[in-house]
């Protein structure tokens, strides 16, 4: 009995310790708990635009009528005239669009709403003093046109510049332009060739832009090229659709993925309201034509630095099979700084989220180094010290514990086992 009051204390100490992220995930805004407000929302962009509910779910007709002007945003969200006039300001220097489908998630009655901060420009983009255009030095690690290299064993292709959305944290800003277009054949060709001549390579990324941008004949085409290379043991697609475009996840899509596996996706969802009944219906398709899906979110102020925002975020990822992967310090690109966060906040997420959540729930806190020498992880230290024979580590509730490493000396095993008589 004492045994069982020891564990039962110890269970009421437990959830003394999750009463706060309890109380404050009621006030967390999900795409399911606002799902009502969004699909009025969606009512008004098609009454708008006259679109029926078949064009609304057709993934060509959300590229079409991508919404990139005030004209146009003003009619469909609240602006003032100063927010007009800012917008414009900003989309004079940096693009900007927005698919429908994302700009229904927008909360009206929320000026701060995390999906707005990601997709309507900010004057801070144009007056921002900081930051370089390629902070990861992409164009001094790309060995060959679309490449980039920065591991021994894997690199990506950059397979266009089109996304559904261009997100106001975009690493690749540069690279998007006036216009939409593919990376030309004859690049590909050149990306494939290296590839083959270079066995060590065994992941290729497709990215760009967004991986899942291509038409299904040019995403066919690459896996057949690269499945046909021996030494290429995975092929993975950098894509933010799931979160922006739902609806490009296609049974066509799904069927060219199956074929091909194993295919690994990654896309990058950043906040729990970005994760709807649509999302879901998206991420299960992929899960169950057997691709593996993971998230790559950023830190960005003012959206997800709260330790309870994300945590929240990684329960939601984790209901529609989506495995929290990486949580990106956000890079100094130019027209960003807003978004910026100090390391500090990263860690102190991290230490929320360790032991106070499923271990699936607990991404990789993962900087940058400049000059693209790769990613660093960066962490909470649990290992506060070391002796000859142990350790001293640190617990997530922060108790300090002695931890034996003493290396045991080998017995000689008996040639025999004893008589048991």
């Amino acid at each position: 009995m004492e045994k069982r009051r020891i564990a039962q204390r110890r269970a009421m100490e437990l959830k003394t310790t999750i009463q706060d992220y309890q109380k404050a995930q009621k006030t967390i805004p999900t795409g399911f708990q606002q799902w009502d407000r969004i699909l009025k929302q969606q009512e008004r962009i098609k009454e708008y635009f006259g679109a029926t509910d078949e064009e609304w779910q057709n993934w060509h007709w959300q590229l079409q009528n991508r919404i990139s002007t005030t004209a146009v945003l003003k009619e469909l969200i609240d602006l003032t005239d100063r927010e007009i006039a800012e917008i414009d300001q900003v989309g004079s220097r940096y693009r900007w669009a927005v698919s429908p489908y994302y700009l229904s998630l927008i909360d009206p009655n929320d000026p701060h709403c995390p999906v707005r901060r990601q997709a309507i420009p900010a004057v801070q983009e144009y007056t921002d003093p900081w930051g370089e255009p390629d902070p990861m030095a992409e164009e001094y690690t790309s060995p060959v046109p679309a490449i980039t290299r920065r591991y021994p064993d894997r690199l990506i292709i950059k397979v266009t510049n089109r996304c559904a959305m261009y997100c106001r944290h975009c690493q690749r800003r540069r690279n998007i332009g006036e216009q939409d277009f593919a990376t030309p054949r004859a690049q590909l060709e050149e990306a494939l060739d290296y590839i083959r001549q270079n066995q060590e390579i065994r992941d290729v990324l497709l990215t760009g832009g967004d991986g899942f941008m291509l038409n299904d004949k040019a995403i066919a085409w690459l896996l057949e090229e690269l499945s046909a290379i021996p030494h290429v043991e995975i092929k993975r697609f950098g894509t933010r659709t799931p979160v922006t475009l739902p609806y490009r996840i296609t049974d066509e899509l799904c069927a060219i993925l199956s074929r091909h596996l194993p295919v690994y996706v990654n896309t990058h969802f950043n906040h729990p309201l970005e994760i709807t009944p649509a999302a879901r219906d998206a991420c299960f398709k992929l899960a169950r034509a057997g691709v593996a899906l993971g998230n790559q979110a950023v830190l960005l102020k003012g959206i997800n630095n709260d330790p309870f925002v994300m945590r929240k975020l990684n329960h939601e990822l984790l209901r529609i099979m989506v495995r929290p992967y990486y949580i990106f310090h956000a890079k100094r690109v130019k027209g960003t700084s807003h978004f910026w966060t100090k390391v500090e906040e990263g860690i102190e997420i991290m230490e929320h989220l360790r032991g106070h959540t499923s271990g699936l729930a607990v991404p990789t806190f993962i900087i940058n180094a400049p000059h693209g020498y790769g990613k660093i992880p960066i962490g909470p230290n649990y290992l506060i010290g070391m002796g000859k024979d142990y350790l001293t580590i640190r617990t997530w509730e922060n108790r300090i514990m002695r931890y034996d490493n003493r290396e045991l000396e080998e017995k000689t095993a008996p040639d025999s086992l004893p008589d048991a008589n």
